[in-house]
């Protein structure tokens, strides 16, 4: 037997305004439409809140509402939440945006699949009997954005299987270090890692080609580097694993990092971070200056994640 919540609506004809809101919100929180003004949602703590406001609203307005709760067999009305149309929809416009995806484009599509991003979260809101069709569209979202992240680094590293052994900073004082030029987000965030962390008088070498690094530079986040893609790791989580660099704030730093380069799960800061750095990508042909710039970045990052641990302590 399942809980579900039932609320019976009857709304002023006048009022079309308030009446288009209810609509709104009953559909925001998924309701199903039984009949003309009959709403059903099941059991869940948020669902139950939202047809108490909109009962709320629509008294106010002179209207009437009922709300109340009933046992039923869930099959009866499991088939009324089916969210499959909303997801092929959904991957549809995932298709569109990869199909037409380019390095030009790559960045303007970045912010578009930011959306659809929120619009899947939306969905998976209110789909309260998830099936195969929220896994195949998580897939192609983030088939989308490995795409992306490829056409903003058309020479992304591949990922290698090796363990990853413990090294001693000390050993890697005053060094060369070298990476592909016009750096996105896990170039320069190792770059700022290494520099930060790690060696503070590394020496940074912009490569055109992988094949142009000196015998005694230290690679990172290309194919043959010394330091580059291991497992599901980024550049980024590599180094802290190699240097067992470990905090929470920079484990925060780490999944955005991660998601902006690979994709996977976006962290919340990632949006409004990536807009940021894909301006001074732009803005700044110098990749001295745009590492200076985007260290900046990392470093507010790091204090205002250190700062949110303590608050939560």
């Amino acid at each position: 037997m399942f809980i579900w919540h039932l609320l019976v609506l009857g709304l002023p004809t006048a009022n079309s305004t308030e009446r288009m809101r209810a609509w709104r919100a009953l559909k925001a929180c998924g309701a199903a439409v039984l009949r003309d003004g009959v709403y059903l949602l099941p059991e869940h703590v948020a669902g139950l809140e939202a047809l108490e406001e909109i009962e709320r609203e629509v008294l106010a307005i002179n209207g009437t509402a009922y709300l109340f709760s009933i046992n039923e067999p869930g099959e009866r009305f499991i088939a009324l939440f089916d969210r499959s149309g909303e997801y092929a929809k959904l991957r549809d416009d995932i298709a569109v945006c990869l199909g037409q995806l380019t390095g030009g484009n790559a960045l303007q599509t970045a912010r578009q699949v930011r959306k659809l991003r929120k619009a899947f979260a939306q969905i998976t809101a209110i789909d309260f009997f998830p099936n195969a069709q929220k896994q195949q569209t998580d897939s192609a979202l983030q088939v989308l954005e490995t795409a992306i992240s490829r056409a903003l680094s058309s020479d992304e590293p591949a990922s290698h299987g090796e363990p990853i052994a413990a090294l001693v900073q000390g050993d890697f004082q005053g060094r060369r270090w070298a990476t592909r030029k016009r750096p996105w987000i896990d170039r320069l965030a190792s770059a700022w890692l290494i520099r930060r962390f790690i060696d503070p008088t590394a020496h940074f070498l912009w490569l055109d080609s992988p094949h142009d690094c000196p015998p005694d530079a230290l690679g990172f986040d290309f194919d043959g580097a010394t330091f580059s893609h291991v497992g599901q790791r980024v550049t980024f989580e590599t180094l802290l694993a190699s240097f067992q660099l470990q905090s929470p704030a920079l484990n925060r730093i780490a999944a955005v990092v991660h998601y902006l380069d690979v994709g996977g799960s976006q962290p919340t800061e990632a949006s409004g971070i990536e807009r940021v750095l894909a301006g001074l990508r732009e803005s700044m042909p110098d990749d001295d200056q745009l590492l200076q710039a985007a260290s900046s970045i990392f470093n507010g990052l790091l204090i205002a994640f250190a700062n949110d641990e303590q608050n939560n302590d």
